[in-house]
């Protein structure tokens, strides 16, 4: 025969392995991994992303006066800006000031605006972008566009100072493409 004692179902504390040293453990864990979380957040965002909030018309209707967008501050590191993106620049007659606009020529391309239309390289552009009440039927020379510059566009072309104003715009004034519009609400989602 063997000896069987007698025991005591172990205490819900004993069974989880937590009392009150074990329930600090686990709030401890649960802040560290909080503010974990928001240091990679606010990294990605102070160094990777810069929450921008659009001022003007001029790129109605794809973004809004007021509208907030993150723009990606690196991405120009590693692709090159291709015609179409959306771009944020310094806009060269004074530092001080930011312009959003689109890139409708690259480093080589002619430009040309004739009634309107635009034309890049002989070839006319198209813009469904452009909603026909906001083109402007002004036309301009030819602008060929010079090594590391680019020719930038507003959407609303009757509302726009762009790069029919003050030329193409240098490399060196963009620093980031816009990517990602968080506000209004209704409007979320990526930039187009």
């Amino acid at each position: 025969m063997s000896d069987v004692g007698t025991t005591q179902p172990p205490s819900p504390e004993a069974a989880s392995g937590q009392g009150a040293s074990g329930s600090l453990l686990v709030l401890t864990a649960w802040v560290r991994d909080l503010i974990l979380a928001l240091a990679i957040v606010a990294f990605i965002f102070v160094f990777l992303y810069l929450p921008v909030k659009v001022e003007g018309v001029s790129m109605m209707p794809g973004l809004e006066d007021q509208e907030r967008i993150f723009v990606n501050k690196f991405v120009y590191r590693w692709e090159p800006i291709e015609r179409g993106d959306i771009v944020v620049f310094r806009y060269p007659r004074d530092t001080s000031k930011s312009y959003i606009k689109r890139v409708i020529g690259v480093a080589g391309d002619r430009v040309r605006i004739e009634n309107g239309e635009v034309y890049v390289n002989g070839e006319a552009v198209v813009e469904d972008y452009v909603p026909s009440e906001y083109a402007d039927g002004r036309s301009y020379p030819e602008v060929v566009v010079p090594p590391r510059s680019y020719y930038v566009l507003g959407d609303h072309r009757t509302m726009s100072s762009d790069s029919r104003e003050f030329g193409p715009v240098k490399e060196r004034y963009i620093y980031g493409k816009a990517v990602f519009g968080y506000w209004p609400m209704e409007k979320m989602g990526r930039v187009r």
